[in-house]
């Protein structure tokens, strides 16, 4: 199986994990979704002149184009894994997980950060929970899958 196609897959199983931690999370503390990837992507509609209609099927669109946003990112980042991967040693899981979970963290949030529609600096422990161990769960499982893959 070539790179690209395992990076693929395993930045796919990496974006189901994180999910799944962050929907267990709300329903475990009854917390809403982030409203954040839908202003994002209508900030870039905006910015890039795409209509996305008004009122109610304006809003589905951008939650929709949010989540998009986000598991492109999350499966974008499997692939350039997979082509760093297939052309360097392997890193052990334990390493490559966080690692990789803190980059799908940074490019995740650095849309947000540079449209100034969050700030890190005045997030609290719980916020900065409720980001980081779904990241870590993703990067982990990422790195797990594509392993398993060879």
């Amino acid at each position: 199986m070539h790179a690209i196609t395992k990076g693929l897959l395993a930045g796919a199983a990496g974006t189901l994990a994180l999910d799944m931690v962050t929907y267990g999370d709300m329903l475990l503390r009854g917390r809403p979704s982030s409203g954040i990837p839908a202003q994002v992507a209508k900030r870039l509609a905006d910015r890039a002149r795409i209509p996305l209609g008004d009122g109610e099927e304006k809003e589905n669109r951008t939650q929709a184009a949010g989540a998009l946003m986000g598991y492109a990112t999350g499966v974008g980042a499997g692939v350039v894994y997979g082509l760093l991967r297939h052309r360097r040693p392997p890193l052990n899981d334990w390493a490559a997980g966080p690692l990789l979970g803190a980059a799908v963290m940074v490019g995740a949030n650095a849309p947000s950060i540079t449209l100034r529609l969050t700030d890190p600096a005045s997030w609290d422990l719980a916020s900065w929970v409720s980001d980081a161990v779904p990241h870590l769960v993703y990067g982990l499982t990422t790195a797990a899958a594509y392993r398993a893959m060879r």
